[in-house]
């Protein structure tokens, strides 16, 4: 691991290190690291390898951003989210210096928050919600600081929520092309209604004037799921209500739910609930 900085000058700046309990590494996600820089205090760091998730939030000024060799320029309302094993490297302007907040954290699920971001998104995002971010980073230096009971638990929803902010803020861009997204909508409405119906793309495709290959991508980039993602849920969650509330067969509900092959709809609902069609039944009956 390379790791190269300046040590803060002053007392104005802060740095929280913290040592998760093995509970917190178990069960939530956790910090490692938090702080903020003032203006005095800019300085430049270079690392790589380094096992963390970071989230920067640029409160005023403007600096630079080095990820795996491409480069962005921050300035403030600025925002960023890497992965720290990558090579990185970032630094404070010397003619308008930054103020950073940030976080170095792991736990739980950050790496498949993390994948989730990385496919939608570049690491710098401009969210419309900023002051939320500097709340959320403020909030955690301050558990910390003040060393508060359940800290680390509240550590943990705090980092949530910023992780929900970053994740969010490619479909508050989306908002721009409202036609698209009122199409993309009444397709979801037209699956909601029909999902027990042979539904294709070409069907989609022809329905709604729009080509498989631009409606196949953009569904993707602002639910996060495929089209058949989306009617293989919407035929489980029916088949779940059939399962609970019905007496009828196995054999009967994968064909109410859109399924022509009893057999696939049971290993569709395997996948999805990690239990067989009658362990599900079971268990909410007995």
């Amino acid at each position: 691991m390379e790791h190269h900085d300046k040590k803060f000058r002053n007392s104005q700046s802060k740095r929280i290190i913290s040592t998760p309990t093995p509970a917190a590494k178990n069960t939530f996600f956790y910090i490692q690291e938090a702080g903020f820089t003032m203006k005095e205090d800019a300085y430049s760091v270079h690392r790589r390898d380094l096992g963390l998730f970071l989230i920067g939030a640029v409160v005023s000024g403007r600096g630079e951003l080095t990820v795996a060799d491409e480069n962005f320029s921050l300035v403030k309302g600025d925002c960023f989210f890497i992965d720290c094993r990558k090579p990185h490297s970032y630094n404070s302007s010397k003619t308008d210096p930054w103020e950073l907040m940030w976080i170095h954290f792991s736990g739980s699920s950050s790496q498949q928050y993390y994948d989730f971001f990385a496919s939608n998104s570049k690491p710098v995002f401009r969210p419309p919600f900023f002051d939320k971010i500097v709340s959320s980073i403020s909030r955690i230096i301050e558990l910390h600081e003040k060393n508060e009971s359940n800290a680390e638990i509240y550590t943990s929803k705090y980092i949530v929520d910023l992780l929900t902010l970053s994740l969010t803020v490619y479909n508050s861009e989306q908002q721009n092309d409202s036609a698209l997204k009122q199409k993309l909508a009444a397709v979801n409405r037209y699956i909601d209604d029909h999902f027990t119906e042979d539904i294709s793309l070409e069907k989609l495709s022809s329905e709604f004037y729009i080509s498989k290959y631009y409606l196949t991508r953009e569904y993707k980039h602002i639910y996060g799921k495929t089209i058949f993602q989306h009617i293989i849920t919407a035929r489980i969650n029916y088949g779940k209500e059939l399962l609970r509330f019905s007496e009828k067969s196995v054999e009967e509900i994968a064909h109410l739910c859109g399924f022509n092959d009893q057999s696939y709809f049971a290993r569709q609902f395997k996948k999805s609930e990690n239990l067989t069609c009658f362990s599900y039944r079971k268990m909410w009956r007995d």
